[in-house]
């Protein structure tokens, strides 16, 4: 049976990355791939008893439900210190329940921008060299979006747009190269494979 799974993201960066998940899973597994909803909340994933309240209510209706979090949130103090932090403190807040996965960006979703970098050169209009071969460890101390910025604003001499230049970023891309250089990417579409009897990465 097709699962239906809900993810909870942030806000509408991480739901316009749907379309280019569905097209990976589309290859992967074909027509019998999940039926996902995003549902996308105010820049923030809840936290504690809030987002057990919406994981219960989403299970009512979805097979499984995803929670994906960035790390960086821009907080003092600090929400999660990194990914493991993150995921054990969403799977503590919600309970221990089978249906319920808890995943995070190390340290915000931009980073799984950062491998298309040559798309990005593109896009903008910038001769800056990539920030890092391993995007997952640009953290809290200048995360990955400040150098999406960076890039557009010394090339288009203009802002990065989260949602339009990262779906711009991300189109057609394979998301099996970002998930080669991010390990919580590879994490995230291996799980999302699993609930759909999918081989992983």
């Amino acid at each position: 049976m097709t699962p239906r799974i809900a993810i909870i993201v942030e806000g509408a960066t991480e739901k316009a990355f749907g379309h280019c998940l569905r097209q990976f899973l589309a290859e992967r597994v074909g027509p019998t791939q999940p039926k996902l909803t995003f549902i996308a909340k105010d820049g923030r994933i809840p936290k504690g008893s809030l987002l057990k309240r919406d994981v219960e209510r989403l299970l009512r209706d979805y097979d499984h439900v995803i929670a994906l979090t960035d790390v960086y949130t821009g907080t003092n103090p600090r929400d999660f210190e990194n990914a493991e932090d993150a995921k054990a403190k969403m799977r503590q807040w919600v309970g221990k329940n089978p249906r319920f996965h808890p995943h995070a960006a190390q340290y915000e979703f931009e980073a799984w921008l950062l491998p298309y970098w040559t798309r990005v050169r593109r896009l903008s209009g910038t001769n800056r060299q990539v920030p890092s071969r391993t995007p997952e460890t640009v953290n809290h101390n200048k995360p990955p979006s400040p150098f999406l910025q960076d890039a557009f604003h010394t090339g288009k001499r203009r802002s990065y747009r989260k949602t339009l230049d990262g779906t711009a970023i991300l189109q057609g891309q394979d998301l099996a190269v970002a998930a080669a250089a991010c390990p919580e990417l590879k994490a995230l579409l291996n799980a999302i494979l699993a609930l759909s009897d999918a081989p992983p990465l």
